[in-house]
C-alpha cells in the first residue's frame, strides 16, 4: 500500500465506520500492518493509505510482536497532558511538539468482532489519540505548538508543492 502524504485530501476526510468485519477488512488490515512494517512506524490509521474507512493498525514495538488490529476505535476517556515530539508516515521529515493526554481509554473491535476496551499511558497512548484524529480528518499539524508550527511551515510548503507537482504531472 501507498501511504498518502499532505496535503492528500484523504487525510482531511473523516472516515466512515466499518459495518462488517469481513474477509475484506482483514486482507486491508494484513496489508496496513505489511506497510506499517515497511515503514518503520508505529501506527497507521487507513486515511493514510487512501481508505477513508474507520481501522488502525498499531504496534509500538515496531518488532511484529505487539501488532492489533483496531475497528471504530474512539476514545472514552482521557486525562493529564504532556507535550512530546511527534512525526508522521504522511509528513515526511517534519517533526513537532504537540500537547496530549498522558492517558486514554478506548474502545474499539478485533477482528473477530470482539468488543475491547484498552486503557494505557505513554507512547501508546499518543498513538491511539495520534492515529484517531486520522479518523477524523484532524492531523498532528493541527495541534502543533506555535514554534513547531513556524519551524515546520518551509517543509509543510515544499510537500504541498510536490503534492500539486505529482498531481500536475510535473516532475
Amino acid at each position: 500500500m501507498e501511504i498518502a502524504v499532505y496535503p492528500n485530501p484523504v487525510l482531511r476526510t473523516k472516515a466512515k465506520p466499518i459495518e462488517y468485519i469481513d474477509n475484506e477488512i482483514c486482507r486491508i488490515a494484513g496489508e496496513m500492518l505489511d506497510t506499517l512494517y515497511d515503514a518503520c512506524g508505529v501506527g497507521l490509521a487507513a486515511p493514510q493509505v487512501g481508505l477513508s474507512i474507520r481501522l488502525v493498525v498499531l504496534d509500538i514495538t515496531g518488532e511484529k510482536t505487539g501488532e492489533r488490529v483496531f475497528i471504530n476505535p474512539h476514545i472514552i476517556e482521557e486525562r493529564g497532558e504532556i507535550m512530546e515530539e511527534e512525526g508522521c508516515l504522511s509528513f515526511p521529515d517534519v517533526r513537532g511538539k504537540i500537547i496530549r493526554s498522558q492517558y486514554v481509554k478506548v474502545t474499539a473491535y478485533n477482528l473477530k468482532g470482539e468488543q475491547l476496551e484498552i486503557e494505557t499511558e505513554g507512547l501508546l497512548s499518543r498513538a491511539w489519540q495520534h492515529e484517531i484524529d486520522h479518523l477524523n480528518g484532524c492531523l498532528f499539524i493541527d495541534k502543533m505548538t506555535p514554534a513547531s508550527t513556524i519551524a515546520n511551515k518551509p517543509k509543510l510548503k515544499e510537500l504541498e508543492l510536490s503534492y500539486q507537482n505529482n498531481k500536475a504531472g510535473v516532475s
